[in-house]
């Protein structure tokens, strides 16, 4: 068992690392390309995933706000990542307000194309009564 766990804990720990690095920002990572952190992380399995976590990125507030202590954003959570829920994120729900905005207009000017397109057919329709009610209009009566 313990032949086991001395082989497992350390290839778990560099796939940790390895996604940990791959999925990291440019701009997070420190000392090192994000290239040899892979080859390092990679090739050397014990050692290489052990210094991605402790050296290799910016943890914490100094990740998350940009430049450390005060650099915070405000509105987000101390100690948490960059990650907000959906009905927490006003971008999302504002984009959700856009797009049901979007819809009612789309319904709204198609009634309105509707509505328009009855009118012309009521004016239309009332013109031709107009024109055959003065083509047959009163008459004369007949001359004695």
């Amino acid at each position: 068992m313990l032949r086991v766990l001395m082989f497992l804990v350390p290839i778990a720990l560099a796939i940790y690392a390895l996604v940990d690095c791959i999925s990291t920002k440019d701009e997070d990572v420190k000392h090192l390309p994000k290239l040899i952190w892979l080859l390092l992380i990679v090739f050397a399995w014990l050692i290489g995933p052990i210094a991605w976590i402790f050296v290799g990125r910016q943890r914490g507030a100094a990740a998350v706000g940009g430049t450390g202590g005060g650099g915070q954003a405000r509105g987000r959570r101390s100690g948490g990542g960059g990650w907000v829920a959906p009905d927490d994120n006003p971008d999302f729900l504002r984009s959700l307000n856009d797009e049901k905005q979007r819809e009612e207009n789309a319904k709204d000017k198609e009634l309105l194309e509707n509505w328009e397109e009855d009118l012309r057919r009521r004016e239309e329709d009332l013109r031709k009564e107009d024109k055959n009610s003065d083509d047959s209009g009163p008459q004369d009566p007949p001359a004695k």
